[in-house]
C-alpha cells in the first residue's frame, strides 16, 4: 500500500516473529517426555531450534530497533483525536456538575446534553467538521451555570483515572525485577558481550 511508512520492515519483523513463537511447540513437546535418561531425542531439536530461534529473535531486535529509531510522534494529530471525543466522555460530568450547582433535573439534564451530543456527532460524522458541542452547550442559556467551568470540566487530566499510580506501581514492580537479575547480569551477561562492546549504541542498519 503507498500510504504505509514501513511495510517491508513490519511484516519481515512479523514473519520472524512466527517463526519464533513456532520453536516452543517442538521443546514443549520435547520436554513432555524426556526425563533426562540420557537419550538424544533431543538433539535434533538443539541443534536446529536453538541457532534458528535465536537467529530470529536477533534479527526481528534489528528490524524493530531501525523502524523504532525512525519513530514521530505528531501532537497535533492526538490533539485533533482528543478534541473530537472529549466533550462526549465529558458529559456526564457536566450533568453531574449541573445537578450539583442548581439541584437541576438530572433527567432533563440529560435529555437536553443527549440532544446536543446527537446534533454535534452528527456534525463531525455526517459533514467531517469539528466536534461543536461545546459551543452548543455555550450557546445554551440551561447550561450557563456550568458555563465558566467547561473549560475545567473538559481537563484531560480527569478522565486518565488511576493511570498515574498504576504506571508508577509498574515502574516499581520492573525495578524489583531488574534488582532481582543483576548478579545475572554482572556474572553471566556482561562477560559475554564484553567482545561486542564497541557495538552497543550503534544504529540498526538493514542492508535487505
Amino acid at each position: 500500500m503507498p500510504y504505509k511508512r514501513n511495510p517491508i520492515r513490519c511484516e519481515r519483523a512479523c514473519a520472524l516473529a512466527r517463526l519464533l513463537m513456532a520453536q516452543a511447540a517442538p521443546c514443549l513437546a520435547t520436554a513432555s517426555v524426556q526425563w533426562l535418561e540420557r537419550s538424544l531425542d533431543d538433539s535434533a531439536i538443539r541443534r536446529i531450534v536453538l541457532p534458528e530461534a535465536c537467529l530470529a529473535a536477533d534479527a526481528c531486535l534489528s528490524i524493530l530497533q531501525n523502524v523504532f529509531e525512525g519513530l514521530v510522534i505528531y501532537p497535533k494529530v492526538i490533539e485533533r483525536n482528543l478534541l473530537s471525543e472529549l466533550p462526549f466522555l465529558a458529559s456526564e460530568r457536566i450533568i453531574v456538575r449541573m445537578v450539583t450547582l442548581t439541584q437541576a433535573n438530572r433527567q432533563e439534564c440529560h435529555e437536553r446534553l443527549r440532544t446536543h451530543s446527537q446534533a454535534a456527532g452528527a456534525v463531525v460524522k455526517m459533514e467531517g467538521k469539528p466536534n461543536d458541542l461545546v459551543a452548543r452547550l455555550m450557546a445554551d442559556a440551561y447550561f450557563k451555570p456550568v458555563h465558566a467551568e467547561l473549560e475545567q470540566l473538559l481537563d484531560p487530566k480527569a478522565f486518565i483515572g488511576r493511570a498515574p499510580e498504576q504506571a508508577s506501581f509498574a515502574y516499581r514492580c520492573i525495578l524489583l525485577v531488574l534488582a532481582s537479575v543483576n548478579e545475572f547480569l554482572s556474572d553471566e551477561v556482561t562477560p559475554a558481550i564484553e567482545p561486542y562492546a564497541t557495538m552497543l549504541g550503534e544504529s540498526s542498519m538493514l542492508s535487505v
